[in-house]
């Protein structure tokens, strides 16, 4: 054997594959700087225009997950292996992982949606999922809310997506609804005049949209009315509350009776 040959084979093959590893370290280091300064960019003009720093952060993992996958397939091709049957592969655990992980992908793909379509924002009070609480974070796979009664809760993002909505914070004002059982006897009109005179001094009721009384219904008790205050939603409780202590004392100082079903059956 022509060991001469062999050592010079092995020069020309080594000189070859270690430019090769050369070439393409320095590929990925020129890679990997370029999509940094991609994402950078992208990320501060996102910044710029304000928009939802979740959605910036989403949208840049994506688009630094599809740029390193076709770096690594074209310093692979720059070897000269083929990239073909490995980008099937790709798809192919892609398939396989989705099937795996449907629930896990459709809370993401929820979550994306929602941060496009902002429903809702942190700090809005909402019903979602049937859940009502405050908004306390936006997340990729699940939202949290803080209930009334301070409870932190976790919905998947695909329950919200595809459940009703309700965002209370989104309008100016909220209208507390209460009504107010009379006993039969009790002149409904001069109640109506009292419950609005009560109500209209409760704080943070709105002066722009001013109180709904009204008489709502006869029942055998007596008649009903309706008592609708609006206030801020920040306010909501306090207001919801301060109503019903409100018609309590009205009902005391007017010395109406207190409604009874069953006496009105024995006076039949």
């Amino acid at each position: 054997m022509n060991m001469e040959a062999i050592q010079t084979f092995l020069g020309t093959t080594a000189i070859d594959v270690g430019l090769k590893v050369l070439a393409a370290i320095s590929f990925w280091i020129i890679g990997r700087w370029m999509i940094g300064r991609v994402i950078g960019l992208m990320q501060a003009a996102m910044n710029r225009n304000h928009v939802d720093p979740t959605l910036t952060k989403y949208l840049g993992s994506i688009i630094a997950i599809a740029l390193n996958i076709a770096l690594v397939l074209g310093i692979l091709g720059y070897f000269g292996i083929q990239t073909t049957s490995f980008a099937a592969m790709l798809a192919g655990a892609g398939v396989a992982i989705g099937a795996a992980w449907s629930g896990l992908l459709g809370n993401f793909a929820a979550g994306a949606f929602m941060l496009i379509l902002r429903p809702f924002k942190v700090g809005d009070f909402v019903s979602i999922g049937g859940i009502v609480g405050t908004v306390h974070e936006l997340g990729l796979f699940g939202t949290t809310i803080v209930t009334p009664d301070n409870v932190m809760t976790i919905v998947g993002n695909g329950k919200i997506f595809g459940d009703t909505i309700q965002n209370f914070s989104v309008l100016p004002v909220r209208r507390v609804e209460r009504v107010a059982q009379l006993a039969n006897g009790v002149d409904a009109l001069d109640a109506i005049a009292r419950f609005k005179a009560a109500v209209a001094l409760i704080p943070n009721v709105s002066k722009e949209m001013p109180p709904e009384v009204n008489l709502l219904d006869f029942k055998l008790e007596g008649p009903q009315i309706a008592v609708r205050p609006y206030t801020h939603t920040d306010h909501y409780w306090q207001v919801y509350f301060d109503t019903n202590e409100a018609i309590v004392k009205v009902c005391q100082e007017a010395g109406w009776p207190v409604p009874s079903a069953l006496h009105q059956i024995r006076q039949l």
